[in-house]
């Protein structure tokens, strides 16, 4: 008999765990990381995971575990995602990657087969980045050392150890959660695609090729605040007028260094002194750059500086940056990519192939080990909002191709 997921059990998860930090006014779902709402929420996990007669684990990082023992000890198989959200989120964004992942341990370990490897369900800590990172996943693969833990505070200045001390953790605990490379044969996550490409080309299934990289800066253009009304045109060192030649500079350095899957937002913006009657005399900005290339990006960020050093010249205006982060792109495993599409063209569903164009824990993931991923449409592109939704034969064909490609990766890959 051919496996299949319970659509009923699946959107009694989503819809549960969706009324845990909900906000009455907006709708809108308030679970970051460490928040009295999502321990909440990892408590409800855990009960499923217990309910599902799965081992439950919790690591130092409180990344939490269902494991499902296969037959052997060869290097096991992860699925899985998040559970916390961004302020004012909406029901999907990480949740369905975790409660798709539960469901398939349920349903491969109620039709009695016994898997050859181990398959392990993760829900990841802190994935929306509250303290400035993917606490969880950076655990796991062992990229977090004990300055950072200390330091790690998110944008009101709560510090990521006072909050987990809060909870009765340990903060240093996080170092402990590094897992051996050799013990994980691949890791898989299904996601919305927070985008609008799957719902306008009414496909069901998107797989996952690459991850984008990113590059973000701080930006400054100080120039001299002046009289609207005295200083003359020409004799102006105006730091707005740098940031709107930038602005227009944009998109020729993407058509000459960049590629179809570059992105550049420059996202935020203040200008000061921001009275009516002065001239700028300095603007500070954010500068957003994303491709699935490492070597695009690299080029991105020389043009980019070529560009803001000519342009502070020209106008007589002092040019500096910060990079305030640095994501390296990763290439999904192709073994995994290939047993994605045929289940994908096995269960009759079309896909799409596609980068991924947001930062996930596969893309932590991918440092040391084979991942992949999967999309499933997000309804008119919406994500991080109340609105997000996807329809449910679209999780279900999401969640019946996620199932049959860990049964093959846990059996026969």
């Amino acid at each position: 008999m051919m496996l299949k997921v319970n659509l009923d059990r699946i959107k009694s998860d989503i819809l549960t765990l969706a009324e845990i930090g909900r906000n009455a006014d907006d709708r809108g779902i308030y679970r970051m990381a460490f928040t009295d709402a999502d321990i909440e929420g990892k408590r409800w996990l855990t009960d499923r995971i217990h309910a599902a007669d799965l081992d439950c684990r919790v690591d130092g990082a409180v990344n939490l575990s269902g494991v499902l023992e296969g037959k052997s000890d060869e290097p096991r198989v992860l699925v899985g995602s998040h559970i916390d959200t961004v302020p004012c989120a909406g029901a999907l964004d990480g949740t369905l990657g975790v409660v798709v992942g539960l469901e398939c341990l349920r349903i491969i370990r109620e039709s009695g087969q016994a898997m050859r490897r181990t398959l392990e369900l993760v829900a990841f800590s802190d994935e929306e980045g509250r303290f400035g990172g993917m606490l969880g996943s950076q655990s796991l693969c062992g990229h977090l050392n004990p300055e950072r833990l200390a330091t790690m505070k998110d944008l009101d200045g709560v510090l990521l150890q006072d909050e987990l001390r809060r909870h009765g953790y340990d903060p240093l605990g996080a170092l402990d959660a590094a897992r051996d490379p050799d013990s994980i044969a691949s890791y898989l996550e299904l996601h919305i695609e927070q985008g609008p490409v799957l719902d306008r080309l009414h496909k069901p299934i998107g797989v996952v090729d690459e991850i984008t990289g990113l590059f973000r800066w701080s930006v400054w253009l100080r120039g001299e605040a002046n009289h609207a009304g005295t200083t003359p045109m020409d004799m102006r060192n105006d730091a707005f007028m740098g940031l709107a030649d930038f602005a227009h500079e944009i998109p020729r350095i993407l058509e000459e260094n960049g590629s179809e899957r570059t992105r550049a937002t420059v996202g935020k913006a203040q200008i000061l002194p921001g009275a009516a009657n002065t001239v700028p005399g300095l603007v500070e900005f954010s500068l957003d750059v994303r491709d699935t290339s490492e070597i695009v990006l690299e080029e991105l960020q020389t043009a980019f500086r070529k560009a803001l050093s000519a342009i502070a010249r020209r106008r007589n205006l002092m040019f500096e940056f910060e990079q305030s982060s640095y994501i390296e792109p990763v290439k999904c495993s192709e073994v995994v990519v290939r047993e994605l599409s045929e289940q994908a063209t096995k269960l009759g569903f079309e896909y799409h192939s596609m980068p991924s164009g947001a930062a996930h824990d596969a893309q932590i993931m991918g440092s040391i080990v084979p991942v992949g991923m999967l999309f499933v449409p997000s309804k008119n592109g919406m994500s991080h909002s109340p609105s997000e939704w996807t329809a449910w034969t679209d999780i279900e064909a999401g969640a019946n191709v996620m199932l049959h490609t860990l049964v093959r990766l846990a059996n026969d890959l």
